[in-house]
């Protein structure tokens, strides 16, 4: 049993050659960007002469940074 609860919490994380905490720590960093890049797009939204291109910009940076990623 023990070995099945581990197993879900490190299976994927070792899939992109990284332990439990590394792989917080990256998917933490990545939720915080993404949520200012909705925070950016909301903000653009209402005032479309702020925030011209961040939120695209973050989205560009987090995919090249996790396209292929572990492969």
């Amino acid at each position: 049993m023990t070995t099945r609860i581990t197993r879900l919490f490190t299976e994927h994380p070792q899939s992109v050659d990284e332990t439990y905490f590394q792989h917080m720590a990256f998917a933490g960093r990545f939720s915080f960007k993404l949520f200012c890049a909705a925070f950016a797009a909301l903000i653009h939204a209402i005032l479309p002469f702020l925030f011209e291109k961040t939120a695209s910009g973050i989205v560009r940076q987090l995919y090249e940074r996790t396209h292929n990623r572990g492969r």
